[in-house]
């Protein structure tokens, strides 16, 4: 594997943990044990038993968590300080025993857009939560774990493509965070009008 490649899949990790740490070391240690992909040696941690226990409880609560308005938010809101620094860690791990030049450029690269990522879910899921009903919540949740259940593999498996899709997502997301902002603050300025 090239270094470029080594990277694109450090890239992809980050971009994962952007969006829920847990569900990723999860379905990245899952995909391991079960020999689905081969996770770089640094990483193969992740399919440890006391690892995987710990994440699978982990994204269960942030599942809960992700499903009540309100929590939602403030869960996203804790996790501002944690998921920057997860990527970061991960993408190091991914490209680890590399050049240290490699190394260094993941853990920037990875923490920044693993940082782009949480704070673009952030602003979604504050414009998703202004929603008086459950079911933007939940549609939102079930999307983000679909689409991390197959980025865990894609990542390893094509990690070129996984990249260029992690990159699609991400730019979909915001424009779809802004017009959404934008409805709130309309339908906002109507009720205050009425």
């Amino acid at each position: 594997m090239t270094a470029l490649t080594a990277l694109a899949q450090a890239l992809g990790l980050a971009w994962s943990s952007g969006i829920s740490l847990y569900a990723t070391v999860l379905f990245a240690g899952l995909a391991d044990r079960l020999g689905w992909i081969a996770l770089p040696e640094a990483l193969q941690v992740l399919s440890s038993p006391w690892v995987l226990g710990v994440a699978g409880a982990l994204a269960a609560v942030e599942l809960v968590a992700q499903l009540v308005p309100g929590v939602a938010m403030a869960w996203e809101a804790v996790h501002t300080a944690v998921r920057p620094l997860a990527s970061a860690a991960l993408a190091v791990l991914a490209t680890w025993g590399r050049s240290p030049a490699l190394i260094v450029v993941a853990g920037l690269l990875g923490g920044s857009l693993g940082a782009a990522t949480h704070l673009t879910k952030l602003k979604l899921r504050s414009a998703i939560d202004a929603s008086p009903e459950p079911v933007t919540n939940a549609a939102a949740t079930t999307t983000e774990v679909g689409v991390l259940a197959f980025l865990a593999w894609a990542i390893w498996a094509h990690p070129w493509v996984a990249l260029a899709v992690a990159l699609v997502l991400l730019a979909a997301a915001f424009l779809v965070a802004r017009a959404l902002w934008r409805a709130v603050r309309r339908a906002a300025g109507w009720l205050a009008g009425a």
